[in-house]
């Protein structure tokens, strides 16, 4: 199981009360210990960063249980890591403040459990607040809690598949709903409140005489949390037969889909790795569910993505900050493997190599703020780099890159918390760097078609001729989604583009599709000599892709289609220096002829604020150059979602607090691309080129013809 929220609902808090009674934490410290925030950075900032796993043994019934249980990160710049961990577990608490209620990211987390098939359970904390600070009545308090209840169903009828729309619905009938005080360690649903006669008005009562310290002793969180999991959530065997449909393309009906759709213990071993842990002494910990199969320290296994054969060192389970060491380990389980250098996060690993590996993990934010770093004293270089790939490693979300020509080494990430992160853990190994500001990351497309335009090659013995025009949203987004993807079936991939109206030729032709959702295609009729530079062609067309004309950013939504080619009949004479060069220029030609655009990140902005200040907070995302999308009273507070570019976000802070006095609540998560204004454009172009060492002036099309 999994704990998943909107920041600072009280997860980790909620985690201590479960380790506690599990017997790895010391009652006295629940609740404030934050045991499973055991980085100094967290500890610090009082907020969970990385997701951190730990099981625990809960007796229910005379029955003895082992739970997997893994607590994730709350704020929107981590929410990668919730991704990746959603893929190892098959329930999930969802943790909600009954003072904020369902916030924009509790939205967020709930929808990607549902994505991967993953039962969601509700806990309402820090209902010691009502009473305490918003003095609200019992009567008043199971309104708030039947309307979070409420909210959250609807959630489900919005993001779960149909079988499951109605089946997991939560109530407090079905015990799939519980409340209380993760910080005062208590927490009841229907069936303890039954139990042990226990009412609405006790609650408020232990507050109003000051005997909350005893809520705990009378109903222990742990129990309502552990128990609500062991009713609700599937254990692995069944929960896998849902899920291994969902998260994995192969045959199902195959010896390895039977295996793990019945999580056999004695099938071929096949893992997902979710999370990767740089220990300084240990070297690579790769962590995640294991479907099928058992593995034992010493065996060898296949990494699919990274092709090369591995042998485990050590098998071990995490407690927390800490490995337990076991030996073997066998399937529906969360192992912490050692020896596994070349693994990743969302790679899988098996005892057979021609399997197809996991669907990707689909991320629902992209990186849309990067800065440049540098070491102070230049003999650091090295270590720079080194700590610069093992951070990229733990957080595939953080992208690191070298400019080889301004010699910049970058680090973009999904907000200005997450390159804070970075940059403290970087610090923290005592290396002294030099940071830039946070700079927002562009990108490049096209509004028109143009072409076909015709490249020559630096030796005018061959010729290319090819046009572009913009990929539709719905494509684009279908290659975002993983539902189009370079390493599809290609017969597959024709018949869906023919049914979003692709004529059977360029259905037919696809050659290439990138992360950047580009779609390169050959339709060209009897030419000779095509297949033979295929790869030199991707490799030009992708060269161009990833740092485009306008501002050297990477280019985002093109269809790029090859019409026609004349080759050279010397192989000699159409080699890479050739094909290349001519392909990357021809398509820069096309590109600049068809209307190009920037494209700038926009976030989504939820807010709460009381309604007298709801003027404050509008203009507030006006002024930004933002909109309003919608305006909504809920109980006390207002609800204003609207939209901001991300360029207008790295004050948002202080303009906030100044205009509502402090008293905005909001929330900030990535939303989509949009052309920069016309008005802004060259601006921003400039600047992006000034800061790059380019000359100011973007190059034209003619500059790219071969004469």
């Amino acid at each position: 199981m999994g704990i998943i929220a909107h920041v600072d609902h009280g997860k980790t808090t909620m985690s201590d009360s479960l380790l506690a009674a599990a017997g790895l934490l010391s009652p006295s410290m629940a609740g404030t210990a934050l045991a499973l925030d055991y980085m100094e950075e967290e500890q610090k900032r009082q907020m969970t960063i990385k997701a951190a796993n730990v099981s625990l043994l809960h007796e229910r019934n005379g029955t003895l249980y082992v739970i997997n249980l893994i607590d994730t990160p709350g704020h929107v710049d981590f929410s990668g890591r919730v991704t990746r961990s959603l893929r190892a577990i098959d329930g999930a608490v969802v943790v909600v403040d009954s003072v904020e209620e369902i916030m924009v990211q509790t939205e967020t987390v709930t929808r990607q459990a549902l994505e991967e098939r993953v039962r969601p359970v509700l806990y309402i904390n820090k209902i010691d607040r009502l009473i305490k600070e918003l003095r609200l009545t019992a009567d008043q308090i199971q309104e708030r809690i039947g309307r979070i209840i409420t909210e959250f169903n609807r959630l489900i009828e919005l993001y779960a598949e149909p079988e499951y729309r109605e089946k997991w619905k939560v109530s407090f009938a079905t015990n799939t709903v519980a409340m209380g005080s993760a910080k005062d360690r208590w927490g009841f649903n229907a069936e303890i409140a039954k139990e042990k006669n226990f009412k609405f008005s006790d609650v408020v009562d232990a507050y109003t005489k000051e005997t909350a310290s005893e809520l705990g002793q009378q109903a222990p969180l742990h129990e309502a949390i552990l128990n609500m999991a062991v009713e609700s959530m599937p254990p692995p065997h069944i929960a896998q037969k849902y899920r291994i449909p969902k998260v994995w393309k192969g045959d199902i009906n195959s010896e390895v889909g039977q295996a793990m759709m019945n999580c056999d213990d004695n099938g071929p071993v096949v893992m997902a790795i979710t999370n990767i842990v740089v220990d300084p002494q240990a070297g690579v910990v790769a962590s995640g569910r294991l479907f099928s199969g058992t593995i034992k320290e010493g065996s060898t296994f296949h990494l699919l993505g990274a092709r090369v054969d591995q042998r485990v060192q050590q098998v071990c389970i995490f407690m927390g900050p800490y490995r337990e060491i076991i030996g073997t380990i066998s399937a529906g389980n969360i192992p912490a493997l050692l020896g596994l250098e070349g693994a990743k996060a969302g790679e899988t690993l098996s005892t057979i190599k021609d399997i197809a590996p996991f669907e990707a993990v689909h991320y629902v934010t992209e990186p849309v703020v990067t800065m440049a770093v540098e070491p102070k004293h230049s003999r650091d270089l090295p270590k720079l780099i080194d700590l610069l790939r093992k951070l990229s490693l733990e957080d595939p979300n953080l992208v690191t890159k070298i400019n080889e020509e301004t010699g910049e080494y970058l680090i973009a990430g999904m907000g200005t918390l997450h390159l804070e992160i970075a940059n403290t853990l970087i610090t923290k190994t005592g290396l002294e760097i030099v940071t830039s500001k946070p700079i927002v990351i562009y990108r490049e497309s096209i509004r028109a078609s143009a072409g076909p335009v015709e490249g020559k090659s630096p030796n005018k013995h061959n010729k290319v001729y090819i046009e572009v025009e913009p990929l539709p949203e719905k494509l684009v987004s279908m290659i975002k989604e993983g539902k189009i993807g370079e390493y599809q079936d290609r017969h597959e991939m024709a018949k869906i583009l023919r049914e979003e109206g692709w004529p059977p030729d360029e259905a037919r032709g696809v050659w290439s599709v990138d992360e950047g959702s580009n779609m390169l295609v050959e339709v060209t009729k009897g030419a000779q000599y095509v297949q033979e530079v295929k790869e030199m062609i991707i490799a030009g067309y992708r060269w161009g892709l990833k740092e485009g004309p306008l501002a050297y950013e990477q280019i985002r939504g093109i269809k790029m289609k090859i019409t026609d080619v004349s080759l050279h009949e010397d192989p000699v004479h159409r080699g890479p220096a050739q094909i290349m060069p001519m392909s990357r220029r021809a398509f820069f030609v096309a590109f600049l002829n068809a209307d190009p655009i920037l494209l700038e990140p926009v976030q989504k902005i939820t807010v709460k604020i009381p309604p007298e200040l709801l003027g404050a907070a509008t203009s507030v995302i006006s002024q930004k150059r933002g909109k309003i999308l919608s305006v909504d009273q809920r109980g006390h507070l207002v609800y204003v979602v609207g939209e901001l570019p991300t360029a207008e976000t790295f004050d948002l802070s202080e303009v906030m607090r100044g205009a509502s006095q402090g008293r905005a609540f909001w929330g900030l998560e990535f939303s989509r691309w949009a052309p920069v204004p016309q008005s802004l454009i060259m601006q921003v172009i400039a600047d992006i080129r000034k800061r790059k060492g380019l000359p100011p002036e973007p190059q034209k099309a003619e500059d790219f013809m071969e004469m």
